[in-house]
């Protein structure tokens, strides 16, 4: 009577083993789920942030481009900072306006954006009539 109560312990501690090993790889396969999914939605916000420093790069050119359109002299623009690097360049011909401007950030996901801004002076009033954002 002491073997046949001894065995049926045996194989309820193998079943119960059996079913602790597989819960385990089950939880450590949705962990690893886990940790791949949280991996790309940190690479997807990088990228996002990349992209909107960019655009505000660009723009940043753009209003640097324009700050002397009525009165000085137009000089390109060529800056650099933390952030990346932003170039702009205005063309003026008779009372029509153009400022094409480039963003571009620096470190590991380099994003470019442009911004062209087009439009007419009149008198001592700009007027821009549209504008392009690309990426």
């Amino acid at each position: 009577m002491i073997r046949s109560s001894s065995r049926a312990r045996t194989s309820e501690r193998g079943f119960v083993l059996l079913a602790a090993i597989v819960l385990a790889v089950l939880y450590f396969g949705l962990m690893e789920l886990i940790l791949i999914d949280s991996a790309r939605e940190l690479n997807e916000a990088q990228r996002y942030r990349a992209r909107v420093v960019a655009a505000a790069l660009a723009e940043n050119a753009a209003e640097l481009a324009a700050r002397n359109l009525l009165t000085g002299p137009h000089l390109p623009v060529n800056e650099e900072d933390a952030r990346g690097r932003m170039k702009a360049e205005l063309r003026r011909s008779g009372t029509n306006f153009t400022i094409t401007a480039e963003g571009e950030t620096r470190g590991a996901l380099a994003q470019k954006a442009t911004v062209e801004v087009f439009g007419e002076i009149k008198g001592n009033q700009i007027q821009v009539n549209y504008t392009f954002h690309s990426q």
